[in-house]
């Protein structure tokens, strides 16, 4: 959470209020540091109140700006209305960053209806019922506004191993098309992030699962630049999308993962050739970090 690379202005968002969903940790905490250290009034959401408050917390002393935990299961369209509500009476959102996301590597023949849907209910249908809460008011306020999500280069490539978060993934670059289209009028943008590896503690554990194994999709050796992404470069980029340096750039995608989706899809396809075994490791890894997570969000409740 570093100020290395800083290209802005330390109040270059100044007046910008803003949600970053998923903000309690990993890639979201890094993205709501970035902004408050800009300056911009920052909501951060996700199911871990007690998680969140510390982020917030940790957050405003280490930046000196406001920023206001909400706890929210963002699947629930209801429970978005009613915290975008709630974020509205104290001050309308100038911007959106689409962060909550689900993800873990499994033969999609192994995959459960359960399975699925934990995975694309929320990428998907949370990303959507925030999307449109926010859109409804800008539109009902005449506010403009500026949505980044963040997605994957799979939204081009597909990736095998991985068919949930892909497919999920892939709807929200085609939600960022079509509303930039249809909201452009209200002066509304959406736009994209698709990241290459950028290491994150969580996350990362569930897609390198299994012992001595490292996938193209999660390795160094497989990006052009021979290096992993650097957290102020992808933060420098989000808050590029919602300043007010580009209100013409609106319905794009962009990679910034070091060129590796063109040197040859950055995706999990070469796992192929594990055997049942060393997928049953990675399923027992995979339930040893949930089981660690679960054990976490009791310890913080």
């Amino acid at each position: 959470m570093g100020n290395s690379g800083q290209v802005f202005r330390d109040d270059a968002l100044s007046g910008k209020v803003i949600l970053v969903t998923g903000g309690g940790g990993g890639l979201g905490k890094e993205i709501a540091a970035a902004l408050a250290a800009r300056k911009a009034v920052v909501h951060i959401c996700g199911r871990r109140l007690a998680l969140l408050e510390a982020t917030a917390a940790e957050l405003s002393a280490a930046t000196g700006s406001r920023l206001i935990a909400h706890a929210c299961d963002i699947r629930d369209a209801d429970a978005v209305d009613a915290m975008i509500e709630d974020i509205w009476r104290d001050a309308p959102l100038t911007g959106l960053v689409n962060n909550a996301a689900a993800n873990f590597i499994t033969p999609t023949k192994d995959l459960s209806a359960r399975g699925f849907r934990a995975i694309t209910s929320t990428v998907m249908d949370g990303t959507f019922h925030v999307t449109l809460s926010c859109g409804k008011r800008w539109i009902r306020d005449k506010l403009p506004g500026s949505v980044v999500s963040n997605l994957v280069t799979w939204v081009w490539t597909g990736s095998a191993f991985v068919v949930p978060s892909a497919m999920a993934k892939t709807a929200i670059h085609a939600m960022t098309m079509s509303l930039a289209a249809e909201w452009g009028p209200y002066n509304i943008r959406l736009n994209a992030t698709a990241p290459g590896p950028f290491p994150t503690e969580g996350a990362w554990d569930k897609l390198n699962p299994i012992p001595d194994t490292t996938s193209s999709a999660t390795s160094a050796e497989t990006v052009p630049m021979r290096r992993f992404g650097r957290m102020p470069e992808l933060t420098n980029l989000v808050t590029f999308l919602l300043s007010d340096a580009c209100d013409y750039l609106t319905g794009q995608t962009i990679a910034i993962d070091g060129g590796q989706h063109l040197a040859g899809p950055g995706t999990f396809a070469d796992l192929s050739n594990l055997t049942p075994e060393q997928w049953q490791a990675a399923r027992e890894a995979i339930a040893a970090t949930v089981d660690k997570e679960k054990s976490q969000r009791s310890v913080n409740s």
